[in-house]
């Protein structure tokens, strides 16, 4: 029996919303760890993107695999600032090593695969090939998305000194990845087609979920899209899930809300309003998606971009659920029945599957963890209570979704409020 990622790894996992950047500045508002990986996720994808060619073919689980790793890392080491951790990786080279082995062990009581423990161990003491063109991309990123986080705090930090220097440091570094060509036009002052389409998207880091009701971490609706992807990540593991379905599966929940971007957060109560509000709602995200998203990713400028993010968020005519089961074969779409066994089946490169209906799951798992953590932190109201009755009801009707046991996690967690 396969069952969803253990309640001990969900809560390791969270903690990357209650860790705040630039700790020692000025900060306009909240930036938090997971919101930061949650975008570094999405520049990622976008220059991997530009960069895979088919004589040159980018290897996409590296690119998943090293989002994930660099994330739990800093949940690690969180209280080391990253020009003390430099400091060492240049100076002490062998104790960055064993700093590094010493961050894998933290995790053995949190993740059974000893295959993803090995790979994070190999990631983190080979992370200077700077040979490697995936790694490159992943620095990029990084240095791209902490400098959007310091255009943020800049001028509230103005009188304080080394401002400048900082700025001219990320500057320099940023400058040193110009050779990928998505970075090069996000740097272009005068064609602000990418930037102008990645500052759409970037929204979603600001837009706080739960909007009417106080919690504890507050959660941004792209921070949350990147936890979602976590749980993706690590149940595709225990599915023993092949490449493409692994990276598929992270980057269609790293997505699963980009309509957002351009219609805003919508809480479920407001969504069920009427039988036919969900109905109404889809069709107007992608009316305007269609107006003023898609728009910003032209062909010409990013060829055969959109068709493969649309098959990622589930926004294709062949598709009428973004979370539905689905594969392409012979180029064309197609929406699995849930009681198709796709693990057995379709668990191959060629297919290309998408496991919509697990997303869903994670989504909502995501969602009950944001009320349950708000809920033991003494801050509630009737808005999570009702969530976390409601999601708790949904799941433990259900038996099993897509080959995993969902019920089990909702019963640890049931189980577990009765010992406090």
């Amino acid at each position: 029996m396969i069952l969803l990622i253990s309640r001990k790894l969900a809560n390791k996992l969270f903690d990357a919303f209650s860790i705040y950047r630039w700790n020692d500045r000025i900060r306009p508002i909240n930036l938090v760890e997971m919101d930061k990986q949650a975008h570094k996720a999405v520049l990622a994808f976008v220059i991997a993107s530009m960069e895979d060619k088919e004589a040159t073919p980018i290897d996409w689980e590296y690119i998943v695999d090293g989002i994930v790793f660099a994330l739990l890392k800093n949940i690690v080491l969180s209280d080391i600032k990253s020009t003390v951790i430099s400091k060492i990786k240049s100076d002490y080279p062998d104790d960055y090593k064993e700093l590094n082995k010493w961050v894998v062990e933290q995790y053995k009581e949190f993740i059974e695969d000893e295959n993803v423990l090995k790979k994070f161990e190999e990631f983190l003491i080979n992370d200077s090939e700077n040979v490697k063109l995936e790694l490159s991309i992943l620095k990029a990123a990084h240095k791209y998305s902490s400098k959007r986080e310091f255009d943020i705090i800049k001028r509230a930090n103005d009188s304080f000194p080394r401002i400048d220097i900082i700025e001219k440091t990320l500057n320099e570094e940023v400058e040193e990845f110009k050779h990928l060509k998505a970075i090069s036009m996000l740097e272009d002052k005068e064609n602000r087609t990418l930037f102008n389409a990645m500052c759409l998207i970037e929204q979603l880091r600001y837009q706080v979920r739960w909007s009417q009701t106080p919690r504890i971490p507050q959660t941004s609706v792209l921070g949350h899209s990147m936890y979602v992807a976590l749980l993706m990540y690590f149940l595709s593991k225990k599915l023993g899930a092949c490449k493409q379905r692994l990276v598929n599966n992270f980057f269609a929940a790293l997505f699963h809300d980009l309509p957002e971007s351009v219609t805003r957060d919508i809480i479920s109560p407001v969504k069920q309003a009427t039988d036919n509000f969900p109905k109404i709602i889809k069709e107007i995200e992608k009316k305007i998606c269609d107006e003023e998203l898609y728009p910003k990713f032209p062909d010409h400028m990013f060829p055969n971009f959109l068709p493969r993010l649309k098959y990622l968020m589930g926004d294709l005519p062949e598709i009428d659920d973004e979370f539905c089961n689905r594969i392409i074969r012979n180029n064309k779409v197609e929406k699995l029945n849930d009681k198709t066994n796709v693990n057995k089946i379709y668990n191959e490169n060629i297919y290309d599957l998408v496991d919509g209906r697990l997303i869903k799951v994670c989504d909502d798992v995501a969602a009950f963890m944001e009320a349950t953590k708000s809920r033991d932190h003494g801050i509630t109201s009737k808005q999570i209570q009702d969530g976390i009755a409601g999601l708790t009801k949904k799941y433990m009707r259900t038996n099993k979704i897509s080959g995993v046991d969902v019920k089990e996690f909702f019963i640890e967690f049931y189980t577990e409020s009765f010992q406090y």
